[in-house]
């Protein structure tokens, strides 16, 4: 019978590991960074949480809408009306499974220059988005940090991982080197269902658990697709893949990380009717202070973390950071023009 508490309830793990205590020592002992908290994200967050894993620090620009309740299992009613930022939510409710795991939440852009420090100081960082600029970005930060990453794309019944290990397999853009100039379907464009996005996810944080527990030896070594309602899985081998001339981990080239901040001014957010303003200056005053100025406007309220409102035929989410999400269009200049008028910064 075990004696020590925090290994107890891993009981059933440590049976199934082949080195047992020791595998869980080590998965303990390691830091965790998950990029992008929704579909897939809130599946890893969970089952790394409960597997135990040391550190892990949950990234996410996004709030809770109802329409990410059928697919994100860490939310709930309640996050979705109050508009909770997602990391947020999620470290509250990971937090009540397993006080034992040390959980950073992060409010913001990838694109953020701040972040290539967090992700910098992890063992492994998990794929938990939904754009292809993003997992590229990721990608020149495990070549030049030396970091595996574990890719994870859904879409309708379809889903997709690989395992990245730096100067092991192919990079990112070896196997997808024209990806991030092609607009791919998206799940806000045609959909998805909740079962694929289970089985994906649990096929990336199973890959997690080989890698952090060293038990390393059915590391996968290939891409691995599948379509839950065709019944059809394949499996592509990376014999051939590595391109010798690869921008990324053959020459050193980090062409997404060198972009720096501040270098896009807005995105549009595929399928949501929302484009995102990434300040180039910081606010000139705290959101508190921007709160009572907005108070005219109807519906304002203040959170910890933002500031939400009406303006014209807009919903504003205005972040610390100066980070702001316009709900009810999709055109960039006037989003850009919204963001000018409420907060006199031009971008």
């Amino acid at each position: 019978m075990m004696n020590n508490p925090p290994l107890e309830r891993y009981n059933r793990q440590m049976l199934f590991f082949e080195n047992g205590e020791v595998a869980q020592q080590r998965l303990m002992s390691k830091h965790v960074a998950i990029v992008g908290i929704g579909a897939t994200g809130s599946v890893l967050a969970n089952h790394l949480t409960r597997s135990g894993v040391g550190e892990l620090t949950l990234i996410d620009r996004d709030i809770v809408e109802k329409s990410n309740l059928q697919r994100q299992m860490l939310f709930n009613e309640n996050d979705a009306e109050n508009k909770t930022p997602k990391a947020i939510a999620a470290k509250e409710n990971l937090t009540d499974m397993n006080r034992d795991v040390k959980i950073n939440a992060i409010v913001d852009d990838i694109r953020n220059q701040e972040i290539e420090t967090h992700l910098g100081e992890c063992n492994l960082i998990l794929d938990g988005t939904d754009n292809m600029d993003t997992r590229f970005l990721i990608n020149d930060i495990s070549v030049k940090y030396n970091i595996p990453w574990i890719y994870g794309g859904v879409v309708r019944a379809r889903g997709m991982t690989v395992t990245v290990i730096p100067g092991k397999t192919p990079c990112f853009r070896c196997l997808f080197p024209e990806a991030h100039t092609r607009q791919g379907e998206t799940c806000d464009t045609v959909g998805v269902i909740n079962t694929v996005v289970d089985i994906i996810a649990s096929y990336q944080a199973t890959e997690a658990l080989k890698w952090l527990s060293e038990e390393t030896k059915t590391i996968r070594e290939d891409m691995l697709q599948i379509d839950v309602w065709e019944n059809e899985t394949e499996l592509f081998p990376f014999q051939g893949s590595l391109n010798p001339e690869c921008p990324c981990c053959q020459k050193k080239q980090f062409s997404f990380l060198e972009k720096g901040e501040g270098s896009i001014g807005s995105v549009s957010l595929c399928g949501r009717n929302t484009v995102q303003i990434l300040p180039n200056t910081p606010l000139q005053s705290p959101i508190t202070e921007i709160a009572e100025r907005w108070r005219p406007f109807s519906n304002t309220e203040v959170t910890p973390f933002l500031i939400r409102t009406k303006y014209r035929d807009y919903d504003i989410s205005l972040f610390a950071n100066g980070r702001m999400l316009v709900q009810g269009t999709d055109n960039q200049q006037v989003a850009l023009q919204v963001y000018n008028e409420l907060t006199g910064i031009e971008q």
